[in-house]
C-alpha cells in the first residue's frame, strides 16, 4: 500500500499544467549581465530583486511552476572560476528562497517551486551538456549531484523545494548518477528531463524511451521529460515518453531560434503565438506540463497558460 508520504509526494503535480520560460534570457532581457561562466548565477550575487521580477513575470504570465535560478550552481562550477565551492551551497539555497519570496506576493496561487538542477557538462562552460561526452568517471557523476541533492534535503523549510528539476540531461548514465546520489533520499520528489538530438534520441545518443524507463523506476521520480530541444521535435518525443512508462509528461522546448556556436548569437525569430498553438498540439501528443526553455519569455508562457485553461474549460 502506498504510504501517505508518498501520496503527498505524488500529488506535487496534481492539477499543475504551465511551467514558466527560461530564466537567463530574460534575466538578459532585463538588462542582467549573463555573460560570465555562471550565467544566471551571476545574477544571485549582484542583483537577485532581478531573479524575483522574473519569477513574477512568469507567474503574471500563467505559470503554476516556477524554477529556481540554480541551473548552474554547483561547488564544482564555482571552483573552475576561482570561487569558494562553499558558496555554490548558499547560492543555491538563495536561489530557493528567492522563488519563495515571489510566490509569496500571490496568495491565493498555487504554485510550485522546482530547483533547477543542471547536468554536469554545464559546470564545464564548454557546450558538454549538448553531448555528453564527459571524461569523468561514473563515480564523479554521482559525487557531482549528491552534493546538490544534500544541500536541498538538508534545507530548512523557507530554503526547501517543492520538488527537484534534473534537466538537460543528455545522457543515461547521468540520469543512472543521479539515481545513485538520490537513494538515500526516498522522500524527495524530481523530475527528470532530457536534451534531444532527433525525434527518438538524447543527446549522447541513447533511446529516449530507454532512458525514461530508467528514471520511472525511481522512487523519488513524479514526472519525466523533455528540455532544451527544438519544438518540432517534441511531439514525437512525447509518444516515446509515453511507451516507456505512465508517469506525468513535462515539455519545455527552446523558442524555436536556433544557436550559432562561432558566432555565439541566436538566429532566426520566435512567435509566442505560434509556441502556444504547438503547446495545444503537446497536451494534445500527451503532455501535463508545458512551459518553455532558452529564448522562450512570459509572452510565451501566457499562451501556453492560455491554451491550458481553455483545455480545462
Amino acid at each position: 500500500m502506498m504510504s501517505d508520504f508518498t501520496k503527498t509526494r505524488d500529488a506535487i503535480l496534481r492539477g499543475i499544467h504551465v511551467l514558466d520560460g527560461g530564466m537567463a534570457s530574460e534575466l538578459e532581457y532585463r538588462g542582467a549581465n549573463i555573460n560570465g561562466p555562471l550565467w544566471s548565477a551571476h545574477v544571485l550575487e549582484d542583483s537577485p530583486e532581478k531573479i524575483v521580477a522574473v519569477h513574477r513575470a512568469y507567474i503574471e504570465a500563467g505559470s503554476e511552476i516556477i524554477e529556481t535560478a540554480s541551473y548552474q550552481v554547483s561547488r564544482m562550477g564555482y571552483a573552475e572560476v576561482g570561487l569558494d565551492p562553499a558558496g555554490a551551497d548558499v547560492a543555491l539555497l538563495h536561489s530557493v528562497a528567492l522563488a519563495h519570496e515571489a510566490t509569496s506576493e500571490f496568495p491565493d496561487r498555487r504554485i510550485v517551486v522546482a530547483a533547477s538542477l543542471g547536468p554536469y557538462g554545464a559546470a564545464l562552460h564548454n557546450g558538454a551538456e549538448y553531448h555528453g561526452n564527459y571524461t569523468c568517471a561514473f563515480a564523479d557523476l554521482v559525487e557531482f549531484h549528491r552534493e546538490r541533492i544534500d544541500v536541498l534535503a538538508a534545507a530548512p523549510s523557507t530554503q526547501s523545494a517543492d520538488i527537484l528539476a534534473f534537466e538537460t540531461l543528455p545522457s543515461l548514465a547521468e540520469a543512472e548518477a543521479i539515481g545513485q546520489a538520490l537513494a538515500p533520499h526516498p522522500e524527495l520528489a524530481a523530475w527528470f528531463a532530457f536534451t534531444c538530438r532527433d525525434e527518438q534520441h538524447v543527446a549522447h545518443g541513447e533511446l529516449l524511451r530507454q532512458c525514461a524507463a530508467a528514471v520511472a523506476a525511481f522512487p523519488q521520480t513524479v514526472a519525466i521529460g523533455v528540455n532544451c530541444t527544438h519544438p518540432t521535435l517534441i511531439s514525437a518525443l512525447i509518444a516515446e515518453l509515453r511507451e516507456a512508462s505512465d508517469k506525468p509528461i513535462v515539455a519545455y522546448p527552446n523558442s524555436g531560434e536556433g544557436w550559432d556556436a562561432q558566432s555565439r548569437n541566436w538566429t532566426g525569430t520566435s512567435d509566442p503565438a505560434a509556441y502556444g498553438a504547438n503547446a495545444a498540439e503537446w497536451r494534445v501528443a500527451g503532455a501535463q506540463i508545458v512551459g518553455g526553455c532558452c529564448r522562450t519569455r512570459p509572452t510565451h508562457i501566457e499562451m501556453v497558460a492560455r491554451c491550458a485553461k481553455m483545455n480545462r474549460s
